[in-house]
């Protein structure tokens, strides 16, 4: 090679190896799609047998789901579908590698049909600006359509005729005609089992508006009304300030790691104590039942049970396990005596919160590398969307008596 003679530079694009972030290939698009429609097909026809169909007229399966299963099943996903959305295009936004959501259908074992919707971040988020903005989207996307879809059903109740489309209304109709209010109690027999839906600080806000609002034994016979007030819950739910949850990204970029690790397992010791009010009153009439004359067996087997729950949830810290099982337990020793057994006939579904936050999501938030404080407005916002969790959470969300 002579003097004047420059090497030859030979640029190689090393971008052709790398696979670009959010950009979902046929098959995927297929996937979620696939999964989509098998859980509009499953929410359409459990909840039309379950809730909204109206049996008192519909003969065949397709009279009993054609509409209204449809109505309520397309409402659900819309929520669902904009919740998850809502994190998607944030993550998009972020450079953050996600999936589209997964619609999980699971009829006749959900009593909706489906357990929601998620998405699967693809890479360990190092950033806590990044993880509040994934974090807080899904919640505020989700909850502005559900307050579109509860006040609609409250702008256009119908009136109390339209309980006649559901058998064995017909005392709740007449009743309704005559006074112009529902009655205080269900009209059923006494050996009937009613279905009862969580009153929430804000649902029961709006319904006081309108004075054709039903009682929550009835409101989930309306699709609009039981879309929102499930929009409302699921936004409550995934605002719990633990783990992975929506709730723990936002309190943890909030607060700071050591803090939100105080509150997390504080919240966990108020939901194993909520799962102690329906657990306790069935393992007490169990033991009475295989051993009479036990000395409360039942309770000395929850004592043991939810030890062993805050000895995993805690590392095996011997005085957090201590100090918020002791408490937990007073609690629902002295609620059992003072309120009876049938107290606890609304808590069972914190059973299912208890191991899903236990063994899914975790109590702590895991530390991220990159810590930048939040600006005045994402304060605003973050606090502000942890008060929907207190105003659309409900302690009793869904019980028959």
């Amino acid at each position: 090679m002579s003097k004047t003679e420059q090497p030859e530079i030979i640029h190689v694009d090393i971008t052709d190896d790398i696979p670009p972030k959010n950009r979902p290939d046929r098959k995927a698009v297929f996937r979620h799609s696939l999964l989509f429609v098998v859980t509009f097909i499953s929410v359409a026809i459990t909840s039309a047998l379950l809730f909204v169909g109206h049996d008192a007229h519909a003969e065949t399966l397709r009279e009993l789901v054609f509409w209204e299963g449809i109505q309520f099943a397309f409402l659900l996903l819309l929520f669902l579908g904009t919740h998850e959305f809502g994190h998607y295009f944030a993550a998009v936004y972020h450079r953050v590698s996600a999936s589209l959501p997964y619609f999980i259908p699971l009829p006749l074992i959900s009593p909706i049909g489906t357990v929601g919707a998620v998405i699967r971040i693809k890479e360990r988020i190092h950033d806590n600006i990044k993880l509040y903005d994934i974090g807080i989207a899904g919640p505020l996307a989700g909850f502005v359509v559900a307050m579109g879809v509860l006040l609609y059903g409250f702008a256009t109740l119908p009136g109390p005729e339209y309980l006649g489309n559901f058998g064995g209304h017909e005392d709740m109709v007449t009743y309704a005609e005559e006074h112009g209010t529902f009655p205080d109690e269900p009209l059923a027999p006494e050996d009937t089992e009613i279905i009862y839906f969580g009153e929430t600080l804000l649902y029961s806000f709006l319904a006081s508006f309108f004075d054709q609002a039903p009682p929550m034994w009835e409101m989930y016979h309306y699709p609009f009304l039981l879309a929102g007030w499930l929009g409302l819950f699921f936004t409550a739910l995934n605002l719990m300030p633990v783990g992975q949850l929506d709730g723990g990204h936002i309190m943890y970029t909030l607060i700071g790691f050591r803090k939100h690790q105080i509150l997390a397992r504080l919240f966990f010791g108020m939901v194993v104590t909520f799962a102690g009010f329906a657990v306790l009153p069935l393992l007490e009439m169990l033991s009475d039942r295989y051993i009479p004359g036990s000395i409360s067996f039942g309770w000395l087997l929850w004592a043991l049970l939810s030890f062993s729950v805050f000895r995993k949830a805690y590392f095996g810290h011997q005085i957090w396990t201590l100090a918020v099982w002791l408490v937990s337990l007073i609690v629902v020793t002295v609620t059992f005596f003072l309120a009876g057994p049938n107290f606890g006939s609304g808590f069972g579904v914190w059973v299912m919160f208890t191991l899903f936050i236990l063994y899914f999501v975790k109590i702590e938030h895991p530390p991220v590398i990159n810590e930048r404080k939040l600006g005045p407005g994402r304060r605003i916002l973050g606090w502000l969307t942890m008060l929907i969790f207190i105003l659309c959470i409900s302690p009793t969300p869904i019980y028959v008596m």
